[in-house]
């Protein structure tokens, strides 16, 4: 097999097709990624048996013929790679050398037989919608900092893909790991009626949002079966497994929105609660906040090493209200929110809060109150 491509396409499609890759796998050839060379293009496909990638770029083909590399060696070679330059691809008829090259540069990578390299198997796709790039970019973003990394409760270790009667014609994403939940629903091109309730891994999550962030205004096909989704944009097909196991009823944990509600501007907040739990200890970064008229009061307190206090101004109306927070957990949703207004909905100390913003009426927090 041999062929001739642009250095940075093939850079950018090898440092995807890498990131499935498992460097320090038992498995050796997993470590490989495939390269399919055809006609005018070439295909890299790349899989740690629960997720796999396929991308296809423009290639000059002069001899069709496919084996497998290193996918993270030939994604730095590729890195490094004169800008604009043409990378000349040659594997050998025996399949254990393959050459790459560029200009006066020449390397010759060690490579396996494409034959054994796995392949996801086929599955019978039951439901297919269609999301804009940027509106799935957007929903996951919302929710993936949520997701669980508690392996014990492994059916936390991803985001919640439902049909909610709630919101009709909409997809509505939800991730927890037990002390906070996040939820947003956006709605997709295609019929959600019928749609099954999936939970799709972290892992696939986070190369789902790349991908989406690379489509833009396009659209992502989204193919749904028993136990895998598949994702599609343009030329690049992910493929996931699903994870077996029933997320919990999270609308149980969602209070009512009450008439104690504070507005507080996100990027004052954040930075409050980060300036008062220096003092915090390792163990521990709970924060102590006193709803009270037009002020937040944020206190830390550590015997160890002292105690640390700021008042932040806020808008509020309830009676005055004493809650303590994991002050990482509610940095995190204030980051999510981004640059503008969060508004805290509280109830009491023991029971959760909800934060919501105007600017995305589609999205939820939930934050479980901590002892201080």
């Amino acid at each position: 097999m041999k062929f001739t491509a642009d250095a940075k396409a093939f850079a950018a499609a090898m440092a995807a097709v890498q990131k499935i890759t498992e460097r320090r796998s038992t498995i050796p050839i997993l470590q490989n990624a495939v390269i399919t060379a055809r006609q005018d293009s070439i295909e890299l496909r790349a899989t740690d048996l629960y997720l796999e990638i396929t991308m296809a770029i423009a290639a000059n083909v002069a001899s069709p013929g496919a084996t497998t590399v290193p996918a993270g060696l030939l994604s730095d070679i590729l890195r490094k790679m004169a800008p604009g330059a043409e990378v000349a691809f040659e594997a050998g008829a025996d399949g254990q050398v393959a050459s790459v090259g560029a200009g006066r540069s020449k390397f010759r990578l060690q490579t396996l037989p494409d034959s054994d390299y796995p392949a996801m198997s086929n599955s019978n796709y039951s439901h297919t919608i269609e999301f804009t790039g940027d509106a799935l970019h957007e929903a996951l973003s919302k929710v993936q900092f949520a997701i669980s990394t508690e392996e014990t409760r492994y059916y936390l270790n991803g985001v919640h893909w439902n049909h909610d009667s709630e919101h009709p014609g909409a997809i509505t994403f939800v991730a927890t790991d037990g002390h906070r939940l996040a939820k947003s629903y956006r709605a997709p091109d295609g019929e959600v009626d019928g749609f099954p309730p999936i939970i799709v891994p972290r892992k696939t999550v986070g190369e789902i949002i790349t991908l989406a962030k690379s489509a833009g205004a396009e659209a992502l096909r989204i193919e749904v079966s028993d136990n895998k989704i598949r994702v599609t944009s343009g030329t690049t097909v992910l493929v996931s497994k699903l994870i077996d196991g029933t997320f919990p009823e999270y609308r149980r944990v969602i209070p009512a929105l009450t008439n104690m509600i504070a507005t507080v501007d996100t990027k004052a907040l954040s930075a409050s609660a980060d300036r008062v739990t220096t003092i915090s200890s390792e163990r521990g970064r709970a924060v102590k906040l006193t709803f009270d008229g037009a002020k937040l009061h944020m206190a830390v307190n550590n015997p160890d090493h002292g105690s640390a206090e700021e008042d932040i101004d806020i808008g509020y109306s309830g009676a005055r209200l004493e809650i303590g927070f994991n002050a990482k957990y509610l940095a995190d949703i204030m980051t999510v929110i981004g640059v503008g207004e969060a508004r805290i909905s509280l109830t009491d100390a023991g029971s959760p809060t909800v934060i919501t913003t105007d600017k995305d009426p589609a999205s939820l927090y939930v934050l479980m109150p901590m002892r201080v």
